[in-house]
């Protein structure tokens, strides 16, 4: 039997579920101990494909519309939040429904309705498409909320007046690619009103500088996360821009491509914040059974944030 050739595993902290991650699924779990199942789930609570399979096992029916819900059974919105007409449509059917939309996600909503009253129109940082894009656009009237995904996008943009603007951001991007973003919104519209603090979430933003320490000494990053999920892919694109050449999302272990990563003596780990510890845990075992493997924490930040469930949970 040949020897193990040996590895280095540089584990990022913090990693992995956040805050507001633990919060929507214990929503859901606890209405199911509540009202029974099925409770009823608009849209994938998290975008993690082994947390939505566990709660459909104990009860959950994930749908992508409240018409696909019936009246008589709970209805959950998802962590990324959701247009107010949702909730409005609930209410004028009668429906029990609980917000699992992550505190952080609710602030921008908040921030975005208080600029509205003072008469600002809103920019919008974030991805097309995105539950959390479309959640936070869906707070304010057609046309009161303009999207831009890129630098770009600014020049392009057609405002109503550009001394009464303000920008808010999607919780989930890159830093750094937000950065470049609102340099152009401040060039191109020096009066634009920006957050009172920032909108990327504690969580993302310690991911992403976890990853930044590891990317230069690995040869190899492996994101663990879901295709779905915009902080997961964020944290492989900020591992290839901090020099990791071989920075990829992968679901987990068996998805690992590792002719890829023939020859390697390091590999950076670190997973998105709806990633569960059983993925990471299972990407290290199956490194330990190809490998000698050495595991070193390289933390950056310590995290202890923790979110009340909403009060009809609690009564």
């Amino acid at each position: 039997m040949t020897a193990k050739s040996p590895l280095t595993i540089y584990l990022a902290a913090p990693r992995g579920f956040c805050a507001g991650v633990v919060r929507a699924i214990r929503v859901v779990e606890m209405a199911i101990e509540k009202w029974g199942a099925p409770v009823y789930v608009r849209h994938e609570i998290v975008h993690n494909k082994f947390v939505v399979d566990g709660l459909k096992a104990k009860g959950a029916i994930f749908v992508e519309e409240l018409t696909d819900c019936p009246d008589d059974r709970p209805v959950i919105f998802s962590a990324h939040g959701v247009p107010k007409s949702v909730p409005a449509a609930a209410t004028s059917r009668e429906m029990i429904w609980v917000d699992a939309t992550c505190p952080l996600v609710s602030k921008v909503h908040i921030e975005a309705e208080r600029h509205s009253a003072n008469g600002l129109q809103m920019v919008m940082i974030g991805h097309d498409g995105h539950p959390e894009t479309i959640g936070t656009m869906g707070q304010l009237p057609e046309g009161e909320v303009l999207l831009v995904e890129t630098p770009d996008d600014v020049a392009g943009l057609q405002v109503r007046d550009p001394e009464q603007l303000a920008y808010i951001t999607q919780t989930t991007l890159s830093i750094d690619d937000t950065a470049d973003i609102v340099d152009a919104l401040k060039a191109r519209f020096p009066a634009i009103v920006g957050p009172h603090k920032e909108d990327i979430c504690y969580a993302t933003t310690n991911r992403q500088h976890a990853v930044k320490a590891i990317a230069p000494k690995a040869d190899a990053i492996l994101v663990i996360g879901a295709p779905n999920s915009s902080n997961s892919r964020r944290l492989v694109e900020v591992g290839a821009a901090a020099g990791c050449d071989y920075s990829q999302l992968v679901e987990r272990a068996a998805n690992i491509d590792w002719r890829a990563l023939d020859g390697i003596t390091s590999v950076g780990l670190t997973a998105g914040a709806s990633a569960p510890e059983v993925l990471m845990d299972e990407v290290i075992d199956a490194f330990r059974d190809r490998y000698d493997v050495t595991v070193e924490m390289v933390e950056t930040a310590q995290e202890n944030i923790e979110f009340k469930v909403p009060r009809v949970l609690r009564t």
